[in-house]
């Protein structure tokens, strides 16, 4: 078995071993499918192909993001007519613009595994 590595970013997430390391894909594997829909993480295909599951994972990332990001800009306009006070809308902004944040960071957490489960298949 030929072990090969891949340059560790600091966006590589603390749950998934280096690559190359043993058993790192099925760290890998785990941490994606803890992205997604449970109801995805056990559909076949997604568990024998860790890379369709980081492509999924990608796609359920990206999508969590538009909706932050939605929240975020629709909620000074919008939670007012809901009753919500200025304390609360205010909270609420705080905590979807740190949600953006961590959500873009989880991307790029994405991205780097995907990376390197594609080139652990070459």
């Amino acid at each position: 078995m030929t072990l090969t590595t891949t340059r560790i970013s600091s966006d590589w997430p603390c749950q998934v071993k280096t690559p190359g390391s043993y058993d790192w894909e099925r760290s890998a594997a785990k941490w994606l499918r803890e992205l997604v829909p449970a109801r995805y993480a056990s559909y076949p295909a997604l568990i024998r192909h860790p890379v369709l599951l980081a492509r999924h994972a990608q796609i359920q990332v990206q999508n969590e993001i538009r909706v932050a990001r939605t929240a975020l800009q629709t909620a000074r306009a919008d939670l007012p007519a809901l009753g919500m006070p200025e304390s609360v809308i205010e909270h609420t902004i705080k905590m979807y613009a740190a949600e953006v944040m961590q959500l873009q960071h989880i991307a790029r957490s994405v991205r780097a595994v995907s990376q390197a489960l594609v080139d652990r298949g070459r």
